[in-house]
């Protein structure tokens, strides 16, 4: 899992120093090379003999201490990820001001792969208004914050401020190893939707609140022969954000998706167009959100075996339209239902829009321009029109898919 994995672990003056211990040697469990950097008031509550072992490395504390060419805070940084834990109040503070007065602040500083900082400390400490600016700062700088957990502590008193069980600072480590940026943005879009939902926990709202809610999304794979298809290049991250979205508000979601992933409300998988259309017509909904990128043509004749390649010869394929389904959809609406269609358009966008929302006849269009190669298709970010059935147009503009997705679902469910 961490095999060739270069592991920088940073410890602050704190209790929790201890359990860092145990972190260290789960990250050995997986062949990590683990390098560890204290800040001298670290060494108070855990020895630096303890975490040599462990590491299986020197620890590092005071800058220039060994001779070699290369200053220590810049040959830690040759890291493949940075876990602070446990982060006290005064690394964060010095974090978020650029200050480097110690090797593990330095390091921070001259650190350009992903630095993740898990804070552990008094619940009173956690709550002060300037420690939470601090955090805001370092988020807005990229750094990934794993929050404290509730419980008992050291101190003697009851709150906010216990390190972050160490399963999970794990695998927020090797989610930021084994993923690309783009996943683990979606996989950090989820995570803040599912604190909204549970702030909404009792929470009555009357337009989305148990309505039954399909959303497509992906683009769809046409098989040529058995290890061969047609697809396009949509990655579902509209789709998810919307999806995720609505389940925070508490509908009651259905996912139809190309591609396998786990959420807490119901995901079937549908491959093709004709997958898609076949599962879409059996379940029952208010609202559906057609994102999915459906392929307009399929292969007439599929072949049951692979295809040779003949030199010399090209490959014609016969193609033949798949299923319409968002005009099918919009055919056969019920009463009291919302159909909204997407369009993706790499020209003319608006124009081509409203001929779209007249020949599909759903209730509202959203359209993208995916000639841009800073939104659309496989970006972190996205900018919108929707158009209702009046041709009304409102745009969102350019802005991440999770803030997209709220605008679009927030419009719709005002009209």
């Amino acid at each position: 899992m961490l095999s060739g994995k270069r592991v920088l672990v940073g410890i602050t003056g704190g209790i929790a120093a201890y359990k860092i211990c145990e972190l260290i040697r789960m990250f050995k469990r997986q062949n990590a090379d683990v390098r560890v950097v204290v800040t001298p008031n670290a060494l108070n509550f855990v020895t630096k003999l303890t975490l040599q072992c462990l590491s299986q490395n020197d620890v590092y504390c005071e800058a220039f201490n060994v001779p070699e060419w290369k200053p220590e805070h810049i040959a830690l940084t040759e890291s493949d990820i940075f876990i602070i834990a446990p982060c006290s109040a005064n690394t964060i503070g010095k974090l978020a001001n650029g200050l480097a007065d110690n090797l593990l602040t330095s390091t921070a500083m001259a650190f350009k792969n992903p630095i993740l900082i898990a804070p552990a400390m008094n619940d009173g400490m956690w709550e002060n208004k300037i420690l939470q600016d601090n955090l805001e700062r370092l988020k807005k700088a990229g750094y990934e914050i794993i929050e404290p957990e509730t419980g008992f502590l050291a101190c003697g008193s009851q709150g906010k401020g216990r390190l972050a069980d160490l399963n999970k600072i794990f695998d927020k480590v090797v989610l930021f190893l084994n993923t690309s940026p783009i996943d683990r943005e979606v996989c950090s879009q989820f995570e803040m939707n599912e604190k909204i939902r549970k702030q909404n926990e009792g929470c009555y709202c009357e337009k989305i609140n148990n309505k039954k809610i399909l959303v497509t999304a992906g683009g769809t794979k046409e098989k040529i022969d058995p290890v061969r298809y047609i697809t396009n290049n949509s990655s579902g991250k509209m789709g998810l954000a919307i999806a995720d979205y609505l389940y925070s508000k508490g509908a009651d979601v259905t996912l139809v998706s190309t591609f396998e992933i786990e959420r807490p409300y119901k995901v079937t998988v549908a491959k093709s167009a004709d997958e898609m259309f076949k599962t879409v017509k059996t379940i029952d909904f208010d609202a559906v959100f057609m994102t999915a990128a459906v392929g307009d043509f399929k292969v007439k004749n599929v072949s049951e075996q692979k295809i040779k390649k003949t030199d010399g010869n090209g490959l014609n394929l016969e193609l033949e339209q798949n299923p319409d389904i968002l005009r099918y959809l919009a055919e056969n609406k019920k009463t009291g239902q919302t159909i909204v269609g997407f369009c993706a358009e790499s020209e003319n966008l608006i124009e081509n829009a409203k001929e779209k929302i007249k020949k599909k006849g759903c209730d509202y269009l959203v359209a993208n321009d995916i000639s841009r190669k800073d939104i659309g298709f496989d970006s972190n970010e996205n900018e919108v029109y929707i158009l209702d059935r009046e041709l009304n147009i409102k745009k969102f503009d350019k802005a991440s898919k999770t803030l997209i997705a709220k605008g679009i679902v927030d419009y719709i469910w005002q009209n």
